[in-house]
């Protein structure tokens, strides 16, 4: 029996696997948006209303199910304004994309530049022994600990993470943390790990380094008072000791995007378009 394959291959079924495919990655990116936010426990939430939705239809719990559709007939508009920091940041990172910025500073061109500042200020902290604890987010949010710091939203430069960590200052204790490159906030609070694999050398800011890691997937870097060694970490794991050539390679590698392809054919279209429908 010859089974006919090109059956399968309509634009039909294409259709319905590109649909799922996409409805797949928003809810990915969503939740890697939200995690480590506050909206986790209230998308856990919401999710427990529809599983009750579910049960309540299926054992035919007629007032449970009028309440509960009452609620879900709501959760647009409460998943909007619950929800409104996620889906602000979201249309942020969107409309920094180069595709929307042209003639902006690529990301790939904005990573190198924050790379280099790292380097200058970890180069200076470490030769001087001055304690460091930098985070920079990744996919996972940390508006909880950005709440816990003192607000700077400032350009990423090497003078003035420097001038932050200086001892007896103000901002010097606590974490800085990286946002959408810029410097969201300063002297921030990070959970400390428990981890027993920690050598007991390593101090308060190693442990808060590797607590991060625990439950985001940002990169924090440490600069050790006592030793002025370099120490990375991310999801869990700890780099120790690192070299220039090492710590440099490893944020390259992590959070220097690759250069995209320009594509300026496209950008014409959109402007034509965009041009047009001003016309109108």
């Amino acid at each position: 029996m010859h089974f006919n394959y090109s059956n399968l291959l309509t634009w039909n079924n294409l259709s319905i696997v590109l649909d799922v495919l996409i409805i797949w990655y928003l809810v990915y990116r969503l939740i890697m948006l939200i995690r480590g936010t506050k909206a986790v426990q209230l998308a856990k939430g919401i999710v427990f209303i529809f599983i009750v939705r579910i049960i309540a239809g299926l054992l035919q719990l007629h007032a449970l199910t009028c309440i509960v559709d009452q609620i879900v007939s709501w959760a647009v508009i409460g998943i909007i304004v619950i929800f409104q920091p996620e889906i602000r940041r979201g249309l942020e990172r969107l409309g920094r994309t180069p595709f929307f910025n042209g003639h902006g500073e690529s990301a790939h061109a904005q990573s190198v530049k924050m790379v280099q500042e790292l380097d200058k200020a970890i180069q200076y902290m470490s030769k001087r022994r001055i304690g460091a604890l930098i985070t920079i987010q990744q996919d996972t949010g940390l508006d909880d600990y950005i709440e816990t710091g003192i607000k700077l939203d400032a350009d990423i430069t090497g003078e003035l993470l420097i001038n932050i960590f200086i001892p007896n200052t103000p901002l010097h204790d606590g974490a800085v943390i990286i946002n959408n490159n810029r410097i969201a906030v300063a002297a921030a609070y990070l959970p400390l790990s428990d981890n027993t694999m920690i050598p007991k050398r390593l101090g308060t800011r190693h442990r808060a380094a590797v607590g991060i890691s625990e439950v985001t997937d940002a990169v924090t870097i440490v600069v050790s008072e006592e030793t002025g060694g370099v120490t990375i970490t991310r999801n869990g794991r700890f780099l120790v000791d690192l070299s220039r050539d090492e710590y440099l390679k490893y944020l390259n590698a992590q959070l220097v995007p690759k250069e995209e392809k320009k594509l300026p054919w496209i950008r014409r279209v959109v402007n034509r378009v965009w041009k047009w429908g001003a016309s109108k």
